[in-house]
């Protein structure tokens, strides 16, 4: 894919004095394992030992319809896509119980959804790039102008949170069908057929998985030598909403705030932001393993290891917003557990 520069890693030095505290806690070698890995990874990303606590914290979920749901893919219908939007605006989903419970702020925009969404406040309609997308395997999902102007709207979103003082940002996704766009998205970056990434999604049966799986064979044989391009594949391949997460993923990398990533979506958009601004991984940590094989490839690729593996697939950025406590869990431990040379002195 063509590159943009490579995005400098959280600093070295940083990490180092972090793992060297971790050590020097006062607790057996290697006891608080993930723990304080995660500790050491937050000091580097926030360049400073001990780490900050997390008190400004922001999920954003992207939301958009995708033309291939008309065509057997998901359990459920579009429909559904406005409705679960009306209800984030609400407070009433899934995800926005873990929110609350964990102190995350939450906010939905409508990128692409295929519905009048005008009496919803201006903050979650006004950015509208277009009303669903095309089904991917009969048509490019967008045009090159929508797929770029998508990923510049995802782009000004994560600034506007980072300038306003977001520690940590989070994607969530909202839309039928998306997983398999996704999918289709993890395949043609990393080379893989239609069996290995296909899913269950929102839990088809055996005859919906296989149309699904043939949805997405014939999208990525349509889209055949049109991946050096990362804007061409996701108009070929994405969504409105997939693009604006991979311009909020690279956005956030270049300034230097850590990510935490959810499910399917959030991955296969990772590593196509990956593949365009080498370097940007390094900013993320994957929040949690959904179910879905996509997913586990994008992972793989990416070199991340879930925080948490509970057997979701709920999406909205539920998977992510769950793992926060041990994020904070770890910077606690960095913080406030005594070091072996002070309840020991030489």
């Amino acid at each position: 894919m063509t590159q943009s520069p490579r995005i400098a890693p959280p600093p070295s030095e940083i990490a180092t004095l972090a793992r060297d505290r971790v050590a020097a806690l006062a607790t057996p070698p290697g006891a608080l394992g993930r723990l304080g890995e995660l500790g050491a990874w937050l000091c580097a990303a926030q360049g400073v030992v001990p780490p900050r606590p997390l008190t400004d914290v922001r999920l954003v979920v992207l939301a958009g319809d995708h033309g291939v749901a008309a065509h057997g893919v998901s359990a459920y219908p579009a429909a559904v896509t406005e409705a679960m939007v009306r209800t984030l605006v609400a407070g009433s989903a899934g995800v926005s119980a873990l929110a609350r419970a964990h102190g995350v702020a939450v906010s939905v925009v409508d990128v692409a959804v295929d519905a009048d969404l005008d009496d919803l406040p201006d903050a979650v309609t006004a950015r509208k790039v277009r009303r669903g997308s095309e089904p991917i395997h009969l048509a490019d999902a967008l045009t090159r102008d929508e797929a770029e102007r998508s990923l510049a709207l995802g782009a000004e979103l994560a600034a506007e949170q980072i300038d306003d003082g977001a520690q940590l940002l989070m994607t969530g996704d909202l839309g039928i069908g998306n997983t398999t766009a996704a999918a289709a998205l993890v395949a043609t970056v990393l080379g893989l057929p239609a069996d290995e990434v296909t899913g269950r999604g929102t839990g088809i049966d055996d005859d919906g998985w296989r149309r699904k799986r043939d949805v997405i064979e014939q999208a990525l044989a349509r889209a055949q030598g049109r991946t050096s391009d990362p804007v061409e594949v996701l108009a070929a391949l994405g969504s409105a909403d997939l693009a604006a997460t991979v311009g909020f993923l690279v956005e956030a990398s270049t300034r230097g705030v850590p990510v935490l990533l959810d499910g399917l979506m959030s991955l296969a958009c990772a590593v196509v932001a990956e593949a365009h601004a080498p370097g940007a991984a390094a900013w993320w940590l994957a929040g949690h393993r959904s179910t879905e094989p996509a997913q586990a490839h994008a992972l793989k690729s990416l070199g991340l290891e879930p925080v948490l593996d509970l057997g979701m697939r709920l999406g909205e950025g539920s998977g992510a917003v769950a793992a926060v406590p041990v994020l904070r869990s770890a910077i606690a431990v960095l913080r406030e557990v005594a070091l072996l040379s002070e309840i020991m002195p030489s």
